[in-house]
């Protein structure tokens, strides 16, 4: 159990980085209703583009900005793929995850694995910072939780603002009936291809903060980060779906989530002692439990009723 305490810090701190990227998902899962399998992909471009700009002398704002470009341009790829060739949304978030594969090893110059040295470079959080702003060595500000908690906070307020905007709510529309949409007057292909660009944009952030926290960027990072995203996303919403109505509280739902859906991994590794080869099965029954919450509650709902009405002959 102590190993589980003394790790709790790091496992928030990843759960707020992957919150980020599950914000991204919900965005295209959720508001716009569409199957995207990019983010395996386009979380890995985020980490590459981010390593190796900062490798070459940038620092790490051009790193990340440049990073969150790149993920937008994979988003803009499927919603070419998908609006303008006519491809399903989901076969299309597959080609360009498949294509990514290559262009990531392009961008890492053909290596598995890029390292940033935290003695080097300046990052915006590290594993190590953990450590030594506890021992007085850091600024309290440079604490990661509280950096990625003020990174995440930034990315809702904006969001919330967007989506309040005419293109934001034409996004949402969209989301909720293409066909009346259309009928507004509303481009649908554009509010598709807009939240497409919006959500890997979001997904290549996490990724570039990933790779800073952890200190490298390797091929596999994003491997399984659909399935993380939407363990975040159901967690949100079977926990605190009845409480958080409105759509900022509906993303800081999602990020609780992905920090829970963490918490539930540490404990697994610290106390239960299970192998980590055994994580990807564990999150796949994670999903598949919360998803199953809801169509539980569904089915118990009409037999607790219809228990609760009175005899028509007495």
């Amino acid at each position: 159990m102590t190993s589980f305490v003394n790790a709790l810090p790091g496992a928030v701190t990843q759960g707020l980085i992957w919150g980020i990227m599950a914000i991204g998902l919900y965005l295209t899962y959720q508001v716009l209703e569409l199957s995207d399998l990019t983010v395996d992909g386009s979380f890995c471009t985020g980490g590459a583009v981010c390593v190796m700009v900062m490798l070459s002398g940038g620092n790490v704002w051009v790193a990340m900005g440049a990073a969150i470009l790149a993920g937008m341009l994979a988003g803009a790829v499927t919603g070419f793929f998908h609006t303008k060739c006519g491809i399903p949304a989901i076969l299309a978030g597959i080609l360009t995850q498949l294509g990514l594969w290559s262009v990531n090893l392009a961008i890492m110059d053909m290596s598995a694995t890029q390292r940033l040295d935290v003695n080097q470079h300046s990052l915006l959080v590290s594993l190590r910072f953990l450590k030594e702003v506890t021992k007085g060595e850091k600024p309290f500000y440079m604490y990661p939780v509280l950096v990625v908690c003020a990174a995440t906070a930034l990315v809702i307020g904006i969001l919330y603002w967007f989506f309040g905007t005419e293109k934001g709510s034409a996004i949402r529309a969209t989301g909720a009936n293409a066909h009346m949409a259309r009928a507004q007057g509303i481009n649908t292909n554009v509010s598709k291809l807009l939240g497409l660009v919006i959500s890997n944009g979001l997904v290549a952030l996490s990724g570039a903060l990933l790779c800073q926290y952890q200190g490298f960027a390797e091929i596999n990072m994003g491997r399984g980060a659909i399935v993380i995203g939407l363990a975040a996303i159901i967690i949100g919403e079977v926990l605190f779906g009845r409480l958080f109505r409105n759509f900022g509280l509906k993303l800081m739902a999602v990020s609780l989530g992905a920090i829970l859906y963490y918490l539930v991994v540490q404990f697994v590794i610290s106390v239960l002692n299970i192998n980590t080869n055994y994580l990807k099965l564990f999150s796949a029954l994670i999903v598949a439990v919360f998803l199953a919450v809801p169509y539980w509650q569904k089915n118990l709902r009409p037999r607790k009723a219809s228990k609760e009405v009175p005899n028509a002959g007495n």
